[in-house]
């Protein structure tokens, strides 16, 4: 996308408040026993997510009636021919959260004609936000942020994730992660996407790749990195999908080499 969206601010600035509502919220319920449900054998979900998800949806729909909405617990509804449509993970990272690990963030990306197009994630247990959009550059806590300047893959720290049916397909996925292993300099595994993206962005993490994601996994953070700096794309270099989202995010630099690494055709 090379024009800036109509509406962009606005929608931007609503987002970073009702990103920190929710981190809000979700801090209410951190650290308490909670009931938890199931979506699958490892799929998560909480009062928390539920509580957080109804904040955001309500307060986009208040100012933004005519925008679309998909959220991760709600699914997707408003316009079907909406320009404009917000993709919501409320607390990514749910497993995390549920055995008291303060690894976890609130995610609110919105898409432009299909292309992300703006991102807020809000790390309420570190106190930390990170906002971006397109045009308008990438900030931590109001101050710019960029990808790292790190050139070679073996000087390179990884990051990964692994999908919930990993069950089924826990040799495809260690076979990438093996050459990752024995190419970087260190792989880690965080266990929230949204942060695993935020940390390239801000130059933590010099690449970072997970299959089969969901687009609200992803929808916020693959703005921050482009806007700090860095390349997203999906396996083996082809264009990055929104919808459909495996994904490979890197500083640039090392891009390229990473991507042959991980041999993900």
């Amino acid at each position: 996308m090379t024009d800036t969206p109509w509406g962009i601010d606005e929608r931007l600035e609503l987002a970073r408040g009702l990103a920190g509502r929710a981190g809000d919220e979700l801090m209410r319920w951190f650290g308490r026993t909670l009931d938890v449900d199931r979506k699958g054998a490892v799929d998560l979900v909480t009062d928390a997510d539920r509580a957080a998800e109804a904040l955001i949806a309500r307060g986009l729909a208040d100012a933004f009636p005519d925008d679309a909405f998909l959220g991760e617990e709600t699914g997707r509804s408003g316009p079907a021919d909406a320009p404009w449509c917000w993709v919501v993970d409320p607390l990514d990272g749910t497993t995390n959260f549920v055995h008291g690990l303060p690894r976890f963030a609130v995610s609110i990306g919105a898409w432009f004609r299909g292309a992300p197009a703006l991102g807020v994630v809000v790390a309420p247990a570190e106190g930390h936000v990170y906002a971006g959009a397109t045009g308008r550059g990438a900030t931590r806590d109001g101050e710019p942020m960029r990808v790292s300047t790190t050139d070679a893959l073996g000087d390179s720290l990884l990051a990964t994730g692994f999908p919930y049916d990993r069950r089924d397909t826990v040799d495809a996925l260690l076979r990438p992660l093996r050459s990752a292993m024995l190419s970087g300099q260190g792989v880690r595994r965080m266990g929230a996407a949204a942060l695993d993206l935020v940390d390239v962005a801000r130059g933590a993490f010099d690449g970072y790749w997970e299959p089969r994601l969901s687009p609200w996994d992803v929808a916020a953070g693959v703005v921050l990195v482009r806007e700090a700096g860095g390349v997203v794309t999906g396996p083996g270099g082809r264009p990055f999908d929104p919808a459909r989202p495996d994904i490979v995010a890197s500083n640039g630099h090392i891009h390229a080499a990473l991507v042959s690494a991980l041999a993900c055709d």
